[in-house]
Protein backbone atom coordinates (compact mmCIF):
# COMPACT_ATOMS: atom_id res chain seq x y z
CA UNK A 1 0.00 0.00 0.00
CA UNK A 2 1.12 3.91 -1.04
CA UNK A 3 2.22 5.70 1.96
CA UNK A 4 -0.14 8.34 2.70
CA UNK A 5 1.29 11.62 1.74
CA UNK A 6 2.62 13.98 4.36
CA UNK A 7 0.35 17.12 4.62
CA UNK A 8 2.38 20.26 3.34
CA UNK A 9 3.24 21.72 6.19
CA UNK A 10 2.99 25.30 4.23
CA UNK A 11 -1.43 24.94 4.17
CA UNK A 12 -1.01 24.37 8.42
CA UNK A 13 0.91 27.89 8.19
CA UNK A 14 -1.92 29.40 6.59
CA UNK A 15 -4.39 28.17 8.22
CA UNK A 16 -2.69 29.06 11.55
CA UNK A 17 -2.33 32.45 10.13
CA UNK A 18 -5.74 32.80 9.00
CA UNK A 19 -6.79 31.72 12.71
CA UNK A 20 -4.85 34.70 14.04
CA UNK A 21 -6.39 37.32 11.64
CA UNK A 22 -9.69 36.12 12.51
CA UNK A 23 -9.60 36.16 16.06
CA UNK A 24 -8.16 39.42 16.47
CA UNK A 25 -10.78 40.55 13.94
CA UNK A 26 -13.74 38.95 16.04
CA UNK A 27 -12.06 40.66 19.24
CA UNK A 28 -12.25 44.16 17.26
CA UNK A 29 -15.91 43.79 16.01
CA UNK A 30 -16.53 42.72 19.62
CA UNK A 31 -15.39 45.62 21.26
CA UNK A 32 -17.10 48.18 18.54
CA UNK A 33 -20.74 46.30 19.17
CA UNK A 34 -20.03 46.09 22.76
CA UNK A 35 -17.51 48.49 24.34
CA UNK A 36 -15.94 45.25 25.92
CA UNK A 37 -12.03 45.52 26.72
CA UNK A 38 -9.84 46.67 23.90
CA UNK A 39 -6.74 44.79 22.43
CA UNK A 40 -3.37 45.03 21.25
CA UNK A 41 -3.73 43.52 18.08
CA UNK A 42 -1.08 41.85 15.60
CA UNK A 43 -2.70 41.96 12.25
CA UNK A 44 -0.32 42.37 10.04
CA UNK A 45 2.22 40.17 12.00
CA UNK A 46 1.26 36.37 11.91
CA UNK A 47 3.91 35.25 9.43
CA UNK A 48 6.36 36.05 11.84
CA UNK A 49 4.41 34.59 14.99
CA UNK A 50 3.56 30.98 13.23
CA UNK A 51 7.10 30.44 11.60
CA UNK A 52 9.16 31.14 14.63
CA UNK A 53 6.62 29.39 17.26
CA UNK A 54 6.39 26.71 14.39
CA UNK A 55 10.49 25.96 14.79
CA UNK A 56 10.16 25.48 18.46
CA UNK A 57 9.88 22.37 20.63
CA UNK A 58 7.82 21.17 23.36
CA UNK A 59 10.03 21.65 26.34
CA UNK A 60 10.64 25.14 24.85
CA UNK A 61 9.58 28.58 26.34
CA UNK A 62 7.93 31.53 25.70
CA UNK A 63 8.21 34.98 26.95
CA UNK A 64 6.13 37.24 25.07
CA UNK A 65 5.07 40.80 25.16
CA UNK A 66 1.42 42.46 25.25
CA UNK A 67 1.19 41.91 21.14
CA UNK A 68 0.97 38.18 21.83
CA UNK A 69 -2.21 36.61 20.49
CA UNK A 70 -0.78 35.16 17.33
CA UNK A 71 2.39 33.79 19.44
CA UNK A 72 -0.42 31.56 21.85
CA UNK A 73 -2.32 30.94 19.26
CA UNK A 74 0.28 29.66 17.30
CA UNK A 75 1.96 27.84 20.37
CA UNK A 76 -1.65 25.22 19.88
CA UNK A 77 -4.19 27.68 22.68
CA UNK A 78 -7.36 27.16 22.34
CA UNK A 79 -9.18 30.72 20.92
CA UNK A 80 -12.14 29.52 23.38
CA UNK A 81 -10.15 29.89 26.33
CA UNK A 82 -8.39 32.91 24.83
CA UNK A 83 -11.43 34.80 24.17
CA UNK A 84 -12.89 33.96 27.52
CA UNK A 85 -9.80 35.36 29.15
CA UNK A 86 -10.12 38.91 27.31
CA UNK A 87 -13.84 38.99 28.09
CA UNK A 88 -12.61 38.33 32.02
CA UNK A 89 -14.73 35.14 31.66
CA UNK A 90 -13.77 32.20 34.15
CA UNK A 91 -12.86 29.85 31.56
CA UNK A 92 -10.11 31.57 30.62
CA UNK A 93 -6.56 30.34 30.64
CA UNK A 94 -5.86 32.97 33.77
CA UNK A 95 -9.79 32.63 34.81
CA UNK A 96 -10.51 36.38 33.37
CA UNK A 97 -8.24 38.21 35.44
CA UNK A 98 -5.39 38.98 32.57
CA UNK A 99 -7.53 40.20 29.86
CA UNK A 100 -5.45 40.03 26.50
CA UNK A 101 -2.00 41.61 28.05
CA UNK A 102 -0.66 38.99 30.69
CA UNK A 103 -2.25 35.60 29.94
CA UNK A 104 0.19 33.04 30.70
CA UNK A 105 -0.53 29.10 29.15
CA UNK A 106 1.89 27.10 31.97
CA UNK A 107 0.89 23.50 30.00
CA UNK A 108 1.79 25.47 26.51
CA UNK A 109 5.02 27.00 28.10
CA UNK A 110 3.95 30.06 27.81
CA UNK A 111 5.72 31.51 30.95
CA UNK A 112 4.56 35.41 30.44
CA UNK A 113 2.80 38.06 28.73
CA UNK A 114 4.37 41.53 29.73
CA UNK A 115 2.52 44.50 28.92
CA UNK A 116 5.28 46.94 30.22
CA UNK A 117 7.30 47.73 27.35
CA UNK A 118 10.64 45.64 27.14
CA UNK A 119 9.29 44.05 30.69
CA UNK A 120 9.78 40.27 28.93
CA UNK A 121 13.30 41.25 28.58
CA UNK A 122 13.98 41.85 32.01
CA UNK A 123 12.30 38.23 32.96
CA UNK A 124 13.77 36.16 30.04
CA UNK A 125 16.96 35.84 31.11
CA UNK A 126 15.96 34.52 34.28
CA UNK A 127 13.82 31.50 32.54
CA UNK A 128 16.65 30.80 30.18
CA UNK A 129 19.24 30.29 33.45
CA UNK A 130 16.85 28.12 35.01
CA UNK A 131 16.51 26.55 31.70
CA UNK A 132 20.54 25.88 31.34
CA UNK A 133 20.15 24.65 35.28
CA UNK A 134 18.36 22.01 34.37
CA UNK A 135 14.82 23.75 36.25
CA UNK A 136 13.16 23.37 32.87
CA UNK A 137 12.98 20.24 30.48
CA UNK A 138 16.59 19.10 29.17
CA UNK A 139 17.93 21.43 26.38
CA UNK A 140 14.73 23.85 26.22
CA UNK A 141 15.28 26.85 25.07
CA UNK A 142 13.50 30.63 25.46
CA UNK A 143 12.19 32.26 23.10
CA UNK A 144 11.13 36.20 23.66
CA UNK A 145 9.34 38.64 21.71
CA UNK A 146 9.00 41.94 21.37
CA UNK A 147 8.79 45.07 19.29
CA UNK A 148 11.30 47.46 18.11
CA UNK A 149 9.84 50.05 21.01
CA UNK A 150 11.29 48.05 23.51
CA UNK A 151 14.64 47.11 21.91
CA UNK A 152 15.02 51.59 22.86
CA UNK A 153 15.06 50.45 26.16
CA UNK A 154 17.95 50.05 27.99
CA UNK A 155 16.70 46.52 29.16
CA UNK A 156 17.22 45.74 25.58
CA UNK A 157 20.98 45.95 26.16
CA UNK A 158 20.90 44.73 29.52
CA UNK A 159 19.49 41.54 28.53
CA UNK A 160 21.65 40.80 25.67
CA UNK A 161 24.95 41.90 27.69
CA UNK A 162 23.87 39.12 30.17
CA UNK A 163 22.51 36.26 27.95
CA UNK A 164 26.13 36.89 25.65
CA UNK A 165 28.24 36.54 28.98
CA UNK A 166 26.57 33.96 30.47
CA UNK A 167 25.43 32.16 27.44
CA UNK A 168 22.26 31.77 27.98
CA UNK A 169 19.74 29.71 25.11
CA UNK A 170 17.38 32.44 24.21
CA UNK A 171 16.11 33.16 20.78
CA UNK A 172 15.34 37.00 20.65
CA UNK A 173 12.95 37.75 18.43
CA UNK A 174 12.25 41.10 17.13
CA UNK A 175 9.18 42.37 15.63
CA UNK A 176 9.98 45.43 14.46
CA UNK A 177 6.77 46.28 12.88
CA UNK A 178 7.95 49.98 12.22
CA UNK A 179 5.57 51.88 14.92
CA UNK A 180 6.44 52.03 18.59
CA UNK A 181 2.83 52.95 19.92
CA UNK A 182 2.07 56.81 18.11
CA UNK A 183 5.16 57.06 17.05
CA UNK A 184 7.28 56.34 13.47
CA UNK A 185 10.46 53.90 14.43
CA UNK A 186 12.59 56.57 12.28
CA UNK A 187 12.06 59.33 14.89
CA UNK A 188 13.53 57.36 17.47
CA UNK A 189 16.54 55.29 16.40
CA UNK A 190 19.48 55.94 14.21
CA UNK A 191 19.12 52.64 12.66
CA UNK A 192 17.49 50.94 10.17
CA UNK A 193 18.23 47.69 11.41
CA UNK A 194 17.76 46.51 14.66
CA UNK A 195 20.14 43.48 14.34
CA UNK A 196 23.37 45.90 14.11
CA UNK A 197 22.82 46.46 18.22
CA UNK A 198 22.60 42.64 19.21
CA UNK A 199 25.52 42.34 16.65
CA UNK A 200 27.53 44.81 19.43
CA UNK A 201 26.77 42.55 22.04
CA UNK A 202 28.85 39.80 20.20
CA UNK A 203 25.43 37.77 19.65
CA UNK A 204 24.75 36.32 16.26
CA UNK A 205 21.96 37.90 13.94
CA UNK A 206 19.75 38.08 11.60
CA UNK A 207 17.20 40.36 9.28
CA UNK A 208 14.78 38.51 7.44
CA UNK A 209 11.67 39.67 5.49
CA UNK A 210 8.92 39.19 8.34
CA UNK A 211 5.32 39.10 6.21
CA UNK A 212 7.01 35.82 4.71
CA UNK A 213 6.21 33.21 6.40
CA UNK A 214 8.41 31.02 5.13
CA UNK A 215 11.51 32.75 5.43
CA UNK A 216 10.50 33.62 8.74
CA UNK A 217 10.78 29.78 9.75
CA UNK A 218 13.60 28.77 7.86
CA UNK A 219 15.31 31.52 9.41
CA UNK A 220 13.75 30.37 12.85
CA UNK A 221 14.78 26.73 12.13
CA UNK A 222 18.61 27.57 11.78
CA UNK A 223 18.26 30.34 15.32
CA UNK A 224 16.95 27.72 17.16
CA UNK A 225 19.37 25.04 15.49
CA UNK A 226 22.27 27.34 16.38
CA UNK A 227 21.16 27.75 20.14
CA UNK A 228 20.81 24.59 20.35
CA UNK A 229 24.47 23.65 19.08
CA UNK A 230 25.79 26.62 21.21
CA UNK A 231 23.99 27.26 23.89
CA UNK A 232 24.72 30.78 23.22
CA UNK A 233 21.96 32.98 22.30
CA UNK A 234 20.65 34.52 18.85
CA UNK A 235 19.06 37.73 17.64
CA UNK A 236 16.12 37.21 14.78
CA UNK A 237 15.07 40.57 13.38
CA UNK A 238 11.38 40.58 11.70
CA UNK A 239 10.90 43.77 9.24
CA UNK A 240 6.65 43.67 9.49
CA UNK A 241 3.81 45.81 9.72
CA UNK A 242 1.18 46.55 12.30
CA UNK A 243 -1.94 47.30 9.89
CA UNK A 244 -4.41 47.92 13.07
CA UNK A 245 -3.34 50.68 15.49
CA UNK A 246 -2.00 50.66 18.68
CA UNK A 247 -4.47 49.65 21.19
CA UNK A 248 -8.42 49.06 19.78
CA UNK A 249 -10.18 51.14 18.91
CA UNK A 250 -7.65 53.34 17.08
CA UNK A 251 -8.51 54.80 13.84
CA UNK A 252 -4.78 55.35 13.06
CA UNK A 253 -5.15 58.81 11.64
CA UNK A 254 -1.31 59.69 12.38
CA UNK A 255 -0.05 57.05 9.30
CA UNK A 256 0.10 58.53 5.87
CA UNK A 257 -2.56 56.23 3.80
CA UNK A 258 0.33 55.85 1.36
CA UNK A 259 2.54 53.87 3.98
CA UNK A 260 -0.25 51.64 5.09
CA UNK A 261 -1.70 50.95 1.62
CA UNK A 262 1.94 49.84 0.23
CA UNK A 263 2.04 47.23 3.11
CA UNK A 264 -1.37 45.82 2.82
CA UNK A 265 -0.11 44.80 -0.33
CA UNK A 266 2.38 43.04 1.40
CA UNK A 267 -0.43 41.22 3.30
CA UNK A 268 1.44 38.09 4.83
CA UNK A 269 -1.77 35.78 4.18
CA UNK A 270 -2.20 36.83 0.68
CA UNK A 271 1.25 36.12 -0.15
CA UNK A 272 1.29 32.81 1.43
CA UNK A 273 -2.11 32.00 0.00
CA UNK A 274 -0.65 33.86 -3.95
CA UNK A 275 2.46 31.53 -3.32
CA UNK A 276 1.13 28.41 -2.61
CA UNK A 277 -1.75 28.99 -5.52
CA UNK A 278 1.11 29.49 -8.10
CA UNK A 279 2.79 26.19 -7.01
CA UNK A 280 0.03 24.09 -7.52
CA UNK A 281 0.63 23.13 -3.37
CA UNK A 282 -3.53 24.37 -3.07
CA UNK A 283 -6.48 24.97 -5.17
CA UNK A 284 -8.79 28.28 -4.79
CA UNK A 285 -11.30 25.96 -3.67
CA UNK A 286 -9.24 24.05 -0.70
CA UNK A 287 -8.44 28.00 0.16
CA UNK A 288 -12.03 28.80 0.83
CA UNK A 289 -12.75 25.23 2.79
CA UNK A 290 -9.96 26.81 5.19
CA UNK A 291 -11.40 29.51 5.32
CA UNK A 292 -14.50 28.26 6.38
CA UNK A 293 -13.06 25.95 8.79
CA UNK A 294 -11.74 28.90 10.81
CA UNK A 295 -14.40 30.97 10.65
CA UNK A 296 -17.07 28.04 12.52
CA UNK A 297 -13.85 28.04 14.68
CA UNK A 298 -14.01 31.68 15.43
CA UNK A 299 -17.63 31.55 15.85
CA UNK A 300 -17.44 28.69 18.09
CA UNK A 301 -14.80 30.20 20.10
CA UNK A 302 -16.86 33.41 20.43
CA UNK A 303 -20.03 31.35 21.53
CA UNK A 304 -17.48 29.90 24.11
CA UNK A 305 -16.20 32.89 25.50
CA UNK A 306 -19.64 34.48 25.77
CA UNK A 307 -21.36 32.08 27.12
CA UNK A 308 -18.61 31.17 30.04
CA UNK A 309 -19.38 32.83 33.87
CA UNK A 310 -18.40 36.16 35.54
CA UNK A 311 -15.88 35.46 38.04
CA UNK A 312 -17.44 35.23 41.45
CA UNK A 313 -16.28 38.63 43.40
CA UNK A 314 -15.03 36.32 46.16
CA UNK A 315 -12.24 35.67 42.91
CA UNK A 316 -10.98 39.12 43.56
CA UNK A 317 -8.27 38.61 46.35
CA UNK A 318 -7.36 34.98 45.33
CA UNK A 319 -4.20 34.41 42.92
CA UNK A 320 -2.78 38.04 44.07
CA UNK A 321 0.51 38.28 45.87
CA UNK A 322 1.32 41.23 45.99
Amino acid sequence: MKPATEPDPRLSMLEAMMTIRAYESRLVAINAQTGAAGTCTSVGQEAGAVGVVRALERHDRIVTNHRSAGHLLARGADPGRMMAEVLGRVDGYCKGKSGSLHISVKQLGVVLTSTIVGGELSMVTGVALAQKMGVGEPGGIVATFFGDGAACEGIFHESLNLAAQWRLPILYVCENNQWQAFVRRDETMPVEHIRTWAAAHAVESETVDGNDVEAVHVAARKAVATIRATGRPYFLELETYRMRGHFEPDDQAYVDPAELAAWRARDPIDLAGKRLLDAGATSRDELDRMRQRVDAAIEAAALFANGSAWPDARELTTDVYA
